[in-house]
């Protein structure tokens, strides 16, 4: 769009002056009064100048049997998460609508640290979405990892006034914010007065208090109706999610009313391209909460209005005077079809992809894994009893389960007849070469394994098989690729999808990224795999902020106790 001065603005407002666009005849979904009104939408430069009148304009886009809405805010998310770069998540996500996402660039800071952070600031200047960050505040998120990069408050200060950031991204240790660590107090207090997201799943009572007197302002991980309620009445803003593995939103769309919408907000987390490319992103959530019975006025504006002011982004939220001209162009309210898209008063379209700047990755050739055999799988010990990791199906909160697993030659080897399966984590940051073993029930794997570097959120290398020679070959292949996700039957790689870019991003264009996807899915489920999506619910097994049981390069973690078994 052509550069607007404050003078063009006022006189394209009033009408005196042709607007630089104008969109005709759509019917606009007024997100106060709930209204659709038919009306023409003005646009000078980036901003929008007038609703509710008629226009003449420079360029004139017949809207005629549109609906207009403004364009949607994704509130939470880790752009590494859906496998491809900044640019590529433009060009994936912002045809759906989504003209702002608010992300935490953890996963990449956790392999390079403030280099990987620095990336996502310096690619958010030149993408169509307007993506603004939060500083990750959980570098590692535990004590009881192995990561590549450690980050302390006086690491992210010098960049809290930077004009992307909004503030300090979702503090997952919260029983470190609950007994004062000090490396959690001094990066807390150092944001007091600035917005701080939360990350607390399954806190409630007194300590939930504790940890919202933090000033801790909004939080995404309430996997309940009743945690959302409790969580909502003690002010928290309430991010109802809906990503590949954790998917909430069925479980909450009861909050979804119009009493509630101004301060619920909608979420992603980790959606990869197979589920945008085959359901969508937050269009998929709107169209699926109003299908639920969720007022339709709620759904939007917890998609844009609400979101916008949860995160202080006054400049957008609504198609009126003033604000940012993103806007969607749908075929009905109900439907939430996406046509047409605004960003910053830009068209999307291929053409406007093409004319943005890309810069270079970072944090190449990061995975370091030691030299692996299959010995390496082997479980000791001398007592039958074993706890083992219980996936819960579209949770990443996961079952702390126990069963009786007979030591054979020294080893407690994987039973396909009760899914029980061998997991483990190799570090691969360089730093100690760390492995550990461990047990996991829900995969339904009966042969091979399966590998991948994301991993959360200290991304070493997760694998889990019944073969410990697949395995090993596995986590040999995927140092060989720069990391990814891995298939192994046999002594064969099945499928395989490389993601250079710290062991999280691929280089290719995500419709290639989908495709991959899609192999390694066939190629899972050859196996025995019953998760829709088992490589992102391998990557949740390892972090370790999430009950119930998990585990990490140090061994299995007792999340509720916060410590490594014995």
């Amino acid at each position: 769009m052509p550069h607007a001065t404050l003078s063009d603005r006022i006189d394209q407002g009033r009408g005196i002056m042709p607007a630089d666009l104008v969109l005709k005849g759509g019917r606009v979904f007024d997100l106060i009064t709930g209204d659709l009104v038919e009306t023409d939408v003005a646009i000078c430069g980036d901003t929008i100048v007038g609703v509710f009148g008629t226009y003449s304009g420079q360029r004139e886009v017949d809207m005629s049997g549109r609906v207009l809405v403004p364009g949607f805010i994704d509130t939470h998310l880790h752009i590494e998460s859906s496998l491809v770069t900044p640019f590529e998540f433009d060009r994936c996500v912002t045809p759906h609508g989504v003209t702002t996402a608010i992300c935490d660039p953890h996963e990449i800071a956790n392999v390079c640290g403030l280099t990987g952070i620095r990336y996502f600031l310096d690619a958010s200047q030149h993408t169509l979405m307007d993506i603004r960050v939060q500083l990750s505040s959980c570098v590692p998120s535990t004590h009881m990892e192995t990561t590549g990069a450690r980050l302390s408050a006086a690491d992210l200060v010098p960049l809290m006034d930077h004009p992307r950031v909004i503030g300090l991204a979702e503090f997952m240790n919260y029983p470190g914010v609950l007994h004062r660590d000090p490396g959690c107090m001094e990066k807390l207090e150092a944001f007091q007065g600035r917005h701080i997201d939360g990350h607390a799943p399954l806190l409630r009572g007194n300590d939930l208090n504790g940890y919202i007197a933090a000033g801790i302002r909004t939080e995404h991980e309430a996997t309940g109706y009743d945690e959302a309620l409790e969580k909502l009445r003690k002010g928290m803003r309430v991010l109802i999610r809906e990503g590949s593995v954790s998917k909430d939103l069925h479980a909450l769309v009861g909050l979804l009313t119009e009493r509630h919408a101004p301060y619920l907000c909608l979420c992603t987390d980790d959606r990869n391209p197979l589920d945008i490319a085959e359901h969508g992103h937050l269009d998929y959530m709107i169209r699926t909460a109003i299908a639920l019975g969720a007022p339709p006025l709620a759904v939007y504006r917890a998609a844009s209005l609400s979101a916008a002011e949860a995160f202080g982004l006054k400049d957008r939220g609504l198609i009126a005077p003033g604000k940012r001209a993103d806007i969607a162009v749908i075929d009905g309210v109900e439907t939430c079809r996406v046509v047409e898209v605004y960003a910053g008063g830009t068209r999307v379209c291929d053409e406007a992809f093409a004319a943005r700047t890309i810069i270079a990755p970072v944090a190449r050739h990061s995975v370091k894994a030691p030299v692996i055999t299959a010995a390496d799988f082997r479980t000791g010990g001398n007592r039958a009893e074993t706890p083992v990791i219980g996936i819960v199906p579209g949770k990443i909160i996961t079952d702390h389960l126990t069963y009786q697993i007979l030591p054979v030659d020294g080893d407690k080897a994987p039973d396909v007849d009760r899914d029980l399966v061998k997991i483990a984590v190799i570090e691969r940051h360089g730093v100690n070469g760390n492995k550990a073993t461990g047990f996991v029930k829900g995969f339904g794997l009966r042969r091979g394994a399966i590998a991948s570097t994301l991993c959360h959120d200290h991304h070493n290398i997760a694998v889990v098989g019944v073969d410990y020679a697949d395995m090993a070959l596995a986590v040999t292949r995927l140092g060989q690729i720069e990391g990814g996700f891995v298939v192994v039957s046999q002594g064969v790689i099945l499928a395989e999808l490389a993601l250079p870019v710290a062991g999280l991003m691929s280089l290719e264009p995500f419709e290639t990224v989908h495709a991959g996807l899609v192999a390694l899915r066939s190629a899972a489920r050859s196996l025995g795999v019953v998760l829709e999506e088992p490589f992102l619910q391998l990557a949740f097994l390892c972090l370790p902020v999430i009950p119930h049981l998990k585990i990490t390069d140090m061994g299995m973690v007792d999340v509720d106790r916060f410590e490594v078994m014995g």
